[in-house]
Formats: C-alpha cells, sequence, structure tokens
C-alpha cells in the first residue's frame, strides 16, 4: 500500500516512520524543501504523478501557548492552506483514502468534559489558540463535506489530544507544556536553581498521551479503514493538573528544588479532556504510561542536548 504522509519531519510524522509496522508500507515523505503543501500547483502535481493509497495529512504549524498567541496569523492561514491543498489535492487526484489530523483545540471552551466528537462547533473557542484551532475546524469539515458529496471517496479526522515524545521541540519559544517542563527542569538542575516558575496557579488540567501511540492508531487506522470511524478522539481518556506534570517531570529529572506559581500568565483552558469511548468501540486504546512517556522524551532531550548545535539544529 503506497501512503503518502505530509509533515515527514514533525514529531507525529517521525514516530510514524519509526513504528514497527512502518516496513509493511511503501511510504512517501516528501520533506518541506521538495514538496511546498502551501502551494497547491505543487501538491497537485505530486497527487498526480504519485497516486497514493491513502494520504495521511499530519502536516501543521504548530506549537505551545505562547507561539499561539504572538503568531495567530500564521496558526490559521499556514494550517488552513496546508489543510485545503492537500485535501482538494487528493480529491482532485482520485484519492479515495485520506486521514485528517485535527486537534482537541477544536472543541469549545468551558464544556463538561469528556469532550465528545459531536461536541466541535458547539461554543466558543479557546483565545488563546482559536487560529489554530479554526483551520483545523475547516479542514475536517471539508473532509466530511467531501465525503458526503463524492461517492466512494473517504476522508476521516482523528482528533488527538495534546501530544508529546521524541522528535519533540524543546526550545521555550515554540515548545508544548510537557517538553517545555522538562527543558526548564532540566535547566534549573543543570544551573543550580533553588526554583521553577509555573504559569497560574497548576490546577488546570491536560491530557497529554505519548507520540508513538498515535503512531500506533494511523497505523490501525490506514489497516483498518473501512471501519475507521468519520471522526474519532485519540487519547488516553484521563487528564492531570499542571503541577501533576511538573512533579513528575521533577522525579524524571532528579530536581530537588521547589515551584512558584506566576499568576499573572495566561493559561488557556480550564480542563481538556477528550472522550475515548468511540476509539475504544472501535478496538484501540493508548498504552503508554505517562511517566513511562516523559522518561523516554526526556532521554530523547539528553540526546539532543549532547549534540553539536549543528546537528541540533532543525530538530529542537
Amino acid at each position: 500500500m503506497r501512503i503518502l504522509l505530509t509533515g515527514s519531519t514533525g514529531m507525529v510524522g517521525r514516530n510514524f516512520m519509526e513504528h514497527p509496522a512502518a516496513q509493511d508500507f511503501e511510504i512517501l515523505a516528501p520533506s518541506h524543501q521538495s514538496l511546498d503543501l502551501q502551494d497547491y500547483l505543487q501538491v497537485e502535481r505530486f497527487m498526480a504523478q504519485n497516486r497514493p493509497d491513502v494520504v495521511v495529512h499530519a502536516a501543521g504549524v504548530v506549537g505551545g501557548i505562547q507561539a499561539n498567541m504572538a503568531r495567530p496569523v500564521a496558526f490559521l492561514l499556514g494550517n488552513l492552506d496546508m489543510g485545503r491543498n492537500v485535501v482538494m489535492a487528493a480529491r482532485s487526484a482520485g484519492v479515495r483514502r485520506l486521514v485528517n489530523l485535527g486537534s482537541s483545540c477544536m472543541f469549545p471552551r468551558g464544556l463538561a468534559t469528556p469532550l465528545r466528537e459531536d461536541m466541535v462547533l458547539t461554543g466558543e473557542l479557546e483565545p488563546t489558540n482559536e487560529g489554530y484551532a479554526l483551520a483545523k475546524i475547516m479542514v475536517a469539515r471539508l473532509c466530511d463535506y467531501i465525503s458526503r458529496q463524492k461517492e466512494g471517496f473517504e476522508y476521516k479526522t482523528l482528533i488527538p489530544c495534546n501530544l508529546f515524545g521524541r522528535h519533540d521541540k524543546f526550545s521555550p519559544d515554540v515548545s508544548h507544556l510537557v517538553p517545555a517542563i522538562l527543558q526548564k527542569i532540566h535547566a534549573a538542575k543543570r544551573d543550580g536553581a533553588p526554583s521553577v516558575e509555573i504559569w497560574g496557579d497548576g490546577n488546570a488540567r491536560r491530557e497529554f498521551m505519548y507520540a508513538g501511540d498515535l503512531a500506533d492508531c494511523l497505523v490501525e487506522a490506514i489497516r483498518r479503514f473501512d471501519s475507521l470511524p468519520s471522526v474519532m478522539n485519540v487519547g488516553i481518556g484521563a487528564d492531570h493538573t499542571i503541577n501533576d506534570y511538573y512533579r513528575i517531570g521533577a522525579e524524571i529529572v532528579g530536581y530537588t528544588g521547589t515551584f512558584h506559581h506566576d499568576l499573572t500568565k495566561p493559561v488557556g483552558m480550564m480542563r481538556k479532556l477528550v472522550d475515548t469511548s468511540v476509539a475504544r468501540g472501535w478496538g484501540w486504546q493508548a498504552s503508554t504510561p505517562l511517566e513511562e512517556g516523559m522518561r523516554k522524551a526526556y532521554d530523547y532531550y539528553l540526546g539532543l542536548s549532547s549534540q553539536t548545535p549543528s546537528q541540533a539544529a532543525g530538530r529542537v
């Protein structure tokens, strides 16, 4: 089976490529240099020339709360343009199967959790990542419209919870919560800092899944595509407070200092736990415990830290 994987150099793409089952597929994994997903003509030409059996759209402009707040235009247009181009070029080339990756940011703020798939577009979005969320919603809806309008075409969307793991970004200006925590605590231990800052009071809750588990779900989605629901959450079905993630991070890093809270900083949604009952009913669930995943992510970070600046460039 020939798979076109977008975003092959990102965290999700690299974890998919590392999955033991990846060798069962012929994977087309063009880099940004060889295929600009924001150029529709390039994408259309690539689809027509290569005719993949399945497209897995995992590319995106991604980042944590700081990056989303600083660059909302890039997060909106970048994700919208890439998603629209990939989906419409696949349709034009006659590719009948496509797996689109959404985000739990698509869900409205302030809803009771767990968040079911049918809750998308039922309320106001979280302002701190609204641009990113809008783009993800529009691409997911485009997939749904094509599936309904064009007979024989099945374009489906997976909505993963927050992710972390190998090949994550640890630079403070772009990282998500877990890699940011590991990097901050590592730096505090290295520098002998007595305390580490936490944004807000630390009571907001977040669900984080090891990226290798999402890769496993993608493999199953390709293998059992016909039975895959049209929209499906992918998560672990449990969440923890931000304070919990800092505590676990400190245990993994071996940091014995204290934490202090900056109540002036934004924290985003107070809770964002996805309902995984559809995925469990389909026969899949995540298998990596949080502590094990965070330890693997930290080991990966230590490997990056031991490289020269030129080796690590583009990977962190």
